[in-house]
């Protein structure tokens, strides 16, 4: 419509112009001058006309290669969004993944140090029971010793030493028959006033019997509490391994699971930016498409 306008004006421009110059020929300089102006303007109109077409080309260039452009944009970010969504959700699912390894490994970890803790309670326990049973024996055994010795050479004075007492006591607590422990309780009561002969042997195979008895059960007490001590090691070296694993593991996931926060962060930026964008694109869509179909 506007090019219409103008090109009117430049066709009226040029009517006047050919009239005023038929006039000018018997007209003075003013006329002149008047034709000059109109031949200008005749020329400015038609430059701006011919500007104005130019311009209106490039937008008609512009509606058919920009709606192209635009809905090119917009179907890359549908793209861009449907990817970005995925892994988000991916990215969310493993970062709840990792809190629940995370939890597991430190109730694991927890429990494994727990575990050792009471193994090692257990071991001292056991290895103060066995220092103090040990050490009986071994004192009950090595008196056994002294009295066999002693009475092997029909000598009973030791009978008033510990050495007695601890045999009485032994009388009291082993397990012996009635006959034995009557026979040695008679002895240990009225022994150290009477000679002792040694070729009956009664007295002393009794007192051999008890200390290979002895001796019998603190072998089995040691190998038992070798066997605990093995049993101990090796359970602590599984537990420290377990605990150390575990502590591997929460360091690592913890590391995991800071750097998946921060993809989330930055996936839920990007998502944002690319749905304001392509909002923004399909507005203008809208608009080129109405302003290049009048």
């Amino acid at each position: 419509r506007s090019t219409l306008a103008w090109c009117s004006l430049a066709a009226v421009a040029g009517e006047t112009i050919s009239r005023a110059h038929i006039e000018s020929s018997s007209s003075a300089n003013p006329i002149r001058r008047v034709v000059g102006m109109l031949q200008m303007m005749q020329e400015k109109v038609t430059a701006e006309g011919k500007k104005e077409k130019e311009l209106f080309d490039r937008f008609m260039c512009y509606c058919k290669t920009g709606t192209g452009d635009l809905s090119a944009s917009i179907s890359a970010a549908e793209s861009k969004i449907a990817q970005d969504t995925s892994s988000l959700e991916q990215a969310t699912a493993q970062k709840a993944q990792l809190e629940q390894d995370l939890e597991s490994h430190k109730q694991d970890r927890a429990d494994a140090k727990e575990a050792l803790a009471k193994a090692k309670a257990l071991r001292e326990k056991e290895a103060a029971v066995y220092a103090k049973e040990s050490s009986e024996h071994k004192t009950n055994i090595a008196a056994l010793g002294k009295a066999i010795a002693a009475l092997d050479k029909g000598m009973t004075g030791f009978l008033q030493t510990s050495t007695g007492a601890r045999l009485r006591q032994l009388t009291i607590n082993m397990d012996l028959s009635s006959a034995d422990r009557d026979m040695l309780s008679a002895f240990l009561s009225t022994g150290a006033s009477q000679e002792y002969a040694p070729a009956s042997g009664q007295i002393v195979g009794i007192l051999k019997q008890m200390k290979d008895t002895m001796e019998k059960d603190l072998a089995e007490m040691t190998s038992t509490e070798e066997a605990a001590i093995k049993d101990f090691e090796e359970l602590s070296v599984a537990k420290t391994k377990e605990i150390e694993a575990h502590g591997a593991a929460i360091e690592s996931k913890t590391e995991r699971h800071g750097k998946v926060g921060l993809e989330i962060v930055a996936l839920k930026e990007d998502l944002d930016d690319t749905s304001k964008a392509m909002s923004d694109d399909k507005k203008f869509l809208e608009d080129l498409d109405k302003n290049c179909a009048t």
